[in-house]
């Protein structure tokens, strides 16, 4: 076999899709975001980043860089190896606490991000518990899917956000049969929410644990900002809850809160915990940090709020409609992959701003677009230019002109 032909031709057809990734080189620097640089071309120009998972920008705030610059004269760079090994670093300890008082859990559990932690913990949970179903949402990320595949447990995949569907097939399971509902709060591509209450209610109903990821949630709903189990008042109805400390806290690493003997399980049985290198000492004192200013600091959310709802406005005003969203997400669908992949690289080259086009299979083919996230940092100007930017863009590629014309 002719390997490199293969890997060749392979990647050729990703391209020719317009669904081949190009990573943008960027360098983002403390007190100028959304602003940032851009290396292109063997020059570097400034540009405006729209699509950021650092929702509220506290990975460049004040108490999160002095907290970390701080453990590492004090600590050090590395955990020294796993927890297992190595020991438990005291701000491991501290994280944990925190977290368990922030989702009001009575234990939490550290991972190196929210993908190990869901890769773990729904394996470690299919596999372990005898004849365990895990009724999966239909729209659920890479790492449930992976997670809940390699457990080899038996799983039911319900339509999106339907009630009734999932209903019906927990019904096909005696009460007494184990079963686990796994389903995210808010679903980042199109930005719409879980009916988390609803789901508990069923799950009371058929006896049925629940795993809910918050990792697009956390630091962004509810007074305290944990999550939208707190904003619609259902976190201790929750089984499990897992995140991320890579978005909204601004670090990076990810993590589980459940009862003691739940999360102790997963310590005990989860490989992808006891055979992975813990946090550095720096980014646990950096989490702790910002998640202890997240939750006293409600008016960064409402800001937050504030920007993305003018953002959709603004789009609707000038005829590119984001599509329906009741979170801080804002998504403009494109549809066609080429020409997704275009508009960005219009954007960037030509506007200055940084969107990375979102195309199969992160979504469903010919469901390409792009993911525009304001932070509370974004300004008018901000949002005038990039609505500028977009029209130009619309108007040169020819977006939607052929749906117009059909109208």
């Amino acid at each position: 076999m002719d390997y490199e032909g293969f890997f060749a031709d392979k990647l050729s057809d990703l391209r020719n899709e317009g669904c081949y990734r190009v990573f943008a080189d960027l360098e983002r620097h403390v007190g100028q975001f959304p602003a940032a640089k851009n290396f292109r071309d063997g020059e570097s120009h400034d540009i405006t980043i729209w699509c950021s998972n650092d929702y509220l920008g506290m990975g460049m705030h004040p108490v999160v860089l002095d907290a970390m610059s701080g453990a590492i004269r004090n600590n050090g760079a590395g955990a020294g190896g796993t927890r297992n090994i190595s020991g438990t670093h005291h701000y491991h300890v501290l994280l944990e606490q925190e977290l368990c008082s922030w989702h009001n859990k009575d234990a939490a559990l550290l991972f190196t991000s929210g993908y190990v932690a869901n890769m773990t913990t729904l394996m470690t949970l299919g596999a372990r518990i005898p004849d365990l179903v895990i009724f999966s949402d239909s729209e659920n990320h890479n790492s449930m899917i992976e997670g809940i595949r390699h457990s080899r447990a038996h799983r039911e995949v319900f339509r999106h956000n339907d009630l009734d569907h999932l209903e019906e097939l927990l019904a096909k399971y005696p009460k007494e049969h184990p079963k686990l509902i796994a389903f995210e709060s808010v679903y980042s591509m199109d930005g719409d929410i879980a009916p988390i209450a609803e789901i508990c209610d069923l799950a009371e109903k058929y006896n049925a644990m629940t795993y809910l990821d918050e990792v697009h949630a956390v630091g962004m709903y509810g007074e305290g900002g944990s999550g939208v189990a707190e904003r619609d008042g259902v976190r201790e109805r929750l089984t499990l809850i897992q995140a991320t400390l890579g978005k909204a806290v601004g670090v990076v690493g990810g993590y589980i809160v459940g009862s003691h003997n739940l999360v102790d399980f997963i310590r005990s049985f989860g490989a992808g915990f006891i055979f992975t290198t813990s946090l550095p000492p720096a980014v646990a004192a950096g989490a702790l940090e910002s998640i202890r200013y997240l939750r006293e600091h409600n008016e960064l959310r409402q800001r937050h709020a504030e920007r993305a709802d003018t953002l959709k406005r603004r789009l609707r005003e000038v005829g590119i409609p984001p599509m329906p969203s009741v979170s801080h997400i804002v998504p403009v669908l494109v549809g066609d992959e080429v020409q997704c992949k275009q508009a960005s690289d219009l954007l960037l080259r030509k506007h200055n701003i940084y969107v990375q086009p979102i195309v199969y299979p992160t979504v469903g083919r010919g469901l390409a677009r792009l993911r525009l996230t304001a932070t509370p940092l974004h300004t008018d100007e901000h949002m005038d230019h990039l609505i500028s930017s977009l029209v130009d863009v619309w108007k040169e590629i020819g977006i939607g002109a052929q749906d117009a014309a059909a109208a």
